[in-house]
């Protein structure tokens, strides 16, 4: 089966290699947990690496933040231009009328997605955040909705990333949850005076993988989980 690689050191060795390609997987976690860091390191080293093509469409964070932001962390966007496309959605969303009878948001955002798929044939997405689409396209039937975007998802053939939140109860049940075909989780530990970052794979099908959570460290290396 061909994956896709993380290149989170010690989570592509748990995966068999990677994320089975063609699968839509959530990056889900409280606030301040990396997922979209993760998730765009995903995408820089698959361009960098494997000349593979991404978008990163975000409704969370404008264009020139996120990238700043990256690049701090030693993902310079300059060197993958080519082979990665930022999507300001929270930008195009102000400067689109939908008024206009079948112009809804959900619809916009499909249709961007489809046509930057036409021009540049992406082998990966990511969608920051799921939340921000909920409320940006006013969804009413939330379980009803979030099948036919994931259907949609799954039809495009590429491997998907959707960035989502903890459920505001702290559980770990979100609607989606039974729609996707894996779960990347990220939680935050207090330990005395430090808080650190854990990872856990959740759900991943088509894949043998630990069950536990794992100390993830972020250094000039890049991402790396501790395997114990």
């Amino acid at each position: 089966m061909e994956r896709l690689k993380t290149y989170v050191k010690g989570l592509d060795e748990q995966l068999n290699g990677g994320i089975p390609k063609g699968h839509v997987v959530l990056l889900a976690g409280k606030p301040g947990t990396m997922k979209s860091s993760i998730a765009y390191n995903i995408l820089y080293n698959n361009a960098l690496k494997e000349g593979k093509k991404g978008i990163y469409m975000t409704l969370e964070q404008e264009r020139d933040s996120l990238l700043e932001h990256m690049a701090e962390l030693g993902m310079d966007h300059i060197a993958v231009e080519n082979q990665v496309n930022i999507v300001d959605m929270g930008y195009l969303k102000s400067n689109v009328d939908t008024s206009e009878e079948g112009q809804s948001w959900m619809r916009i955002f499909k249709m961007y997605a489809e046509n930057i798929q036409t021009s540049t044939d992406f082998e990966i997405l990511v969608a920051d955040s799921l939340p921000a689409i909920e409320v940006m396209a006013d969804v009413k039937n939330k379980r009803a909705e979030l099948f036919r975007f994931f259907g949609w998802l799954r039809d495009l053939g590429v491997t998907v990333f959707v960035i989502s939140e903890d459920a505001r109860d702290g559980s770990l049940n979100r609607d989606e949850d039974f729609l996707c075909d894996g779960i990347i989780h990220l939680d935050l530990k207090r330990d005395d005076n430090n808080v650190n970052l854990f990872l856990g794979v959740a759900k991943m099908r088509k894949s043998n993988h630990a069950r536990g959570y794992f100390p993830l460290i972020f250094d000039q290396d890049g991402f790396e989980v501790i395997l114990e």
